[in-house]
């Protein structure tokens, strides 16, 4: 038996505790928080979307950064590995639309009592309220840990602070930097799964609209960057909603290059150009005299039919019955290409997950451990690895966490 000790009490934390106990060792579990798994109680709004119950292929594609890197955690403890574990330590599951996996109470807090219930079935010393100042290790072999309180030997240190993004959960780069100090190399950080801000006036107009079943197409110049269906919400300074979060994966690994993105929404991905055509010309040849506008929210909601009003190249309160062919043509453009400029990301108090961190060349991904120390691992955002939004992200902590658990 071995002593290890766990920094971070997240999702990856937790189960590179839980997972290092079931084999026998002497696990402590230190956490900076107040209790654990402070983040969990934000994700998925609040319900914690666990993971995404799909193929291997459907994982890896929707794995933004370093998915090869994720294969040996991912096949050796898959969505249904996560699923049989969670239902084994009593929790009730479902899957939702996009094969998304939720406690069936819809309650965040039910995830990690569940791991708090392993945790202590399994005898894991948990420390709260308790911040780790230096990883200690001589001739490039892990010592032991030094706390704000106290210095803790150990044979094995599994790093999980996470990445910077929503820092009042603790998440402060702290593995970063202690990888930095001794000599592991980091990828700069950047907010990742956060909402986009754009150019228009008419954007901040729409705040508080949320559009569901529409696709969002964002180009780098001629090149389409992205192309997903789903549900967008638009705010005072541009959008969000998984479709802006998921964009993100996309753009911010671009912004050094591309001050803006070319975006558009199709509002009607159901229907064709033509079916929109034939639909326009019914509706206008029964309402002769009624104005254009007046006909607006058959097919828009009520704040996006204002912004037609204004944005549309021709006078909507002429009568339908001077509706020319250019003018319907128009529209049908626009609600099948609504056009804004992304100029931007917001910060990373508001993103979900970090881009970047620990180098995965820095890291084996068959053990998770370090390369260059002995006895050291990570797990979960800590490292370089992050995903789109339907519990991709979870999946990436509880596999390296499990993977790391299970070699130390």
């Amino acid at each position: 038996m071995s002593n290890v000790v766990i920094v971070g009490g997240g999702a990856a934390g937790m189960m590179s505790a839980i997972t290092a106990a079931e084999i026998g060792h002497n696990v402590t579990l230190l956490e900076q928080n107040e209790k654990l798994g402070k983040k969990i109680y934000i994700t998925g709004k609040g319900r914690c979307n666990l993971c995404n119950a799909c193929d291997p292929e459907d994982f890896f594609a929707h794995v933004e950064k370093n998915s090869k890197f994720m294969y040996g955690a991912y096949y050796s403890f898959d969505s249904d590995s996560v699923m049989a574990f969670f239902e084994d330590g009593g929790l009730i599951i479902k899957t939702e639309r996009g094969n998304r996996v939720f406690p069936v109470s819809d309650h965040a807090s039910d995830v990690t009592k569940t791991l708090e219930k392993k945790l202590k079935s399994l005898g894991v010393k948990v420390v709260l309220n308790t911040k780790v100042t230096e990883i200690l290790q001589k001739d490039g072999i892990i010592s032991g840990v030094k706390t704000s309180k106290e210095t803790i030997e150990a044979d094995s240190v599994i790093i999980c602070t996470g990445g910077v993004s929503y820092p009042s959960t603790g998440s402060t780069g702290d593995g970063m930097n202690f990888a930095k100090k001794m000599g592991i190399d980091v990828v700069k950080t950047a907010p990742s799964l956060v909402p986009l801000v754009t150019k228009e006036e008419y954007i901040p107009n729409l705040q508080g609209l949320a559009l569901k079943n529409v696709t969002l197409n964002v180009y780098d110049g001629k090149k389409k960057i992205f192309s997903e269906m789903g549900e967008l919400l638009f705010t005072h300074f541009g959008i969000s909603g998984p479709l802006g979060l998921s964009a993100s994966c996309k753009i911010t690994e671009r912004l050094q290059n591309f001050e803006t993105f070319r975006a558009e929404i199709d509002l009607k991905t159901a229907l064709t150009e033509q079916q929109l055509k034939d639909r326009i010309i019914k509706d206008t040849e029964e309402n002769p005299k009624k104005m254009v506008k007046s006909l607006l929210p058959k097919y828009l909601p009520g704040k996006m039919a204002e912004v037609f009003e204004e944005i549309l190249p021709f006078d909507t309160s002429k009568n339908c019955a001077d509706l020319s062919k250019e003018d319907r043509n128009a529209f049908i453009s626009l609600l099948k290409a609504f056009p804004f400029e992304i100029i931007g990301t917001r910060g990373l108090n508001e993103a979900i997950i970090t881009r970047g961190g620990i180098n995965v060349k820095e890291i084996n991904p068959s053990t998770m451990e370090s390369k260059k120390i002995k006895g050291l691992f990570f797990a979960g955002e800590v490292i370089d690895v992050d995903a789109r939004t339907g519990g991709y992200n979870l999946q990436i902590a509880w596999s390296t966490g499990r993977l790391a658990g299970f070699n130390v």
